[in-house]
């Protein structure tokens, strides 16, 4: 072998070490490279894993208490109805009372919304023809106990029960309807203070 030879070989041995510790180099870079990317998919998926978790358990959040508001909504529409059937209960024997019972509510409605003037009462139809004897005196009586007078109208007016009283012009309507009306959010308290507490 020349001196040329040799020293050809010397350099293709050092670039081939040289190539051999680049490559390894190079190796050793990408399996570097390859664990960090394979620490990242983990902790990607980690990441991924506890996003997915929190927000299936938000949902769940959300289910339970939207399920658990659509539960309380139902219950109080169910007692809302049900107030409003004993309410609507009440006033439908209230209105069928008659005889003694019936004009002794009346008197009571007199004593309580008589006012100390002249004015007329006016009844329904029926009240008119079912009105016991001496009524119209009793009337007037209640009237004057009060520092009023009232009398009696023999026009009938549309009412279900109860009376409308009439001062000057003013009407103020006493029918049970408007009674029972006037008081709906007073007597629905009462009978959920009854049903539900």
């Amino acid at each position: 072998m020349t001196g040329l030879d040799k020293m050809i070989n010397q350099i293709l041995d050092e670039a081939n070490s040289s190539a051999e510790k680049i490559l390894e180099d190079a190796r050793t870079s990408a399996e570097k490279i390859m664990d960090e990317a394979r620490e990242e998919v983990k902790n990607m998926q980690k990441d991924s894993e506890k996003k997915t978790e929190a927000e299936i358990r938000n949902y769940k959040d959300r289910v339970i208490s939207s399920s658990d508001l659509r539960r309380r909504t139902s219950l109080l529409e169910a007692k809302q109805e049900l107030i409003t059937a004993v309410v609507d209960r009440a006033y439908a024997v209230f209105v069928q009372k008659s005889g003694d019972e019936y004009f002794q509510i009346i008197r009571e409605m007199l004593k309580k919304y008589a006012l100390p003037q002249s004015g007329e009462i006016f009844f329904s139809q029926r009240d008119l023809e079912q009105m016991p004897a001496g009524f119209e005196q009793e009337i007037q009586e209640i009237a004057a106990s009060v520092g009023g007078m009232l009398s009696l109208s023999k026009e009938a007016k549309n009412l279900d029960g109860g009376f409308i009283l009439a001062y000057g012009g003013i009407e103020e309507n006493c029918s049970f309807k408007a009674m029972f009306a006037s008081r709906k959010d007073e007597l629905q308290d009462q009978v959920q203070r009854v049903l539900f507490s």
